[in-house]
């Protein structure tokens, strides 16, 4: 009989504990939604978003500009060093004597790139 009791006031307690949690919760977003829409708050907000409008972005826009920058002087590089070793490479394939010339270290990273695989 006591363990039946014990579950019983348990259970009670869990009932009243979830209806106290619940209205409890309903007040809280009652007065978070009051206080967020109030004009005080909502200038706030108008400022921030004023802020973050005419001197964040133009931090913002100067650091994508940058990285832009560094990006395209990356790909020239990447862009000439593969030139090179394509111009280099069809030029230098054989020496003057007739023997072939010593790959390049692209010409040996592109050949082991496209070498197949094998599968044992």
């Amino acid at each position: 009989m006591g363990k039946l009791s014990f579950l019983a006031g348990m259970a009670a307690g869990y009932v009243l504990g979830a209806k106290a949690g619940t209205q409890r919760y309903e007040q809280i977003r009652r007065t978070s939604g009051k206080v967020w829409n109030s004009q005080p708050v909502q200038n706030q907000v108008a400022n921030a978003k004023e802020v973050a409008r005419t001197k964040a972005a133009p931090v913002v826009a100067d650091m994508v500009a940058d990285a832009a920058r560094a990006t395209a002087t990356t790909l020239r590089q990447g862009r000439t060093v593969a030139s090179e070793a394509i111009h280099h490479g069809s030029s230098s394939n054989a020496s003057a004597e007739g023997t072939p010339a010593t790959p390049s270290r692209h010409e040996e990273a592109w050949a082991a790139a496209t070498r197949p695989t094998t599968t044992d």
